[in-house]
């Protein structure tokens, strides 16, 4: 591993922690374009090491910042994990078996419709 890749992999886990705990992202809207536009990852590359980054609690300390401050529904957060790990199994199954071209552009496509969503929310 060459000190650029450190480097880069060390700049990509703190914009994508900055961003995690500053707005809620981090690993598809953060690391998966870094890795793929700093490092050459593949479309598949990025997204299946995005969630491994998550595999462990990387976020821990952000939710504890949130939850001292209240505002942590934990009902709400096990539902969605649970079913987060269900739609995940099954993202993953479809991903792996689409074209990484057009994974891109689906990749792209989701990002600009929330990003548009986001913007022009009254």
């Amino acid at each position: 591993m060459t000190l650029h890749t450190i480097l880069s992999l060390v700049i990509i886990g703190i914009m994508a922690g900055i961003l995690s705990g500053l707005v809620g992202v981090g690993g598809g809207v953060v690391m998966v374009p870094m890795l793929v536009l700093f490092l050459g990852f593949s479309q598949h590359q990025a997204q299946g090491t995005s969630l491994a980054v998550l595999v462990v609690p990387v976020t821990a300390i952000a939710v504890y910042n949130y939850y001292k401050e209240g505002y942590i529904d934990w009902r709400y957060a096990a539902i969605i994990a649970v079913f987060f790990v269900i739609g995940g199994y099954f993202g993953s199954k479809l991903a792996i078996n689409i074209d990484q071209k057009m994974l891109k552009k689906i990749f792209g496509v989701v990002l600009l419709v929330i990003a548009g969503k986001m913007l022009l929310e009254k």
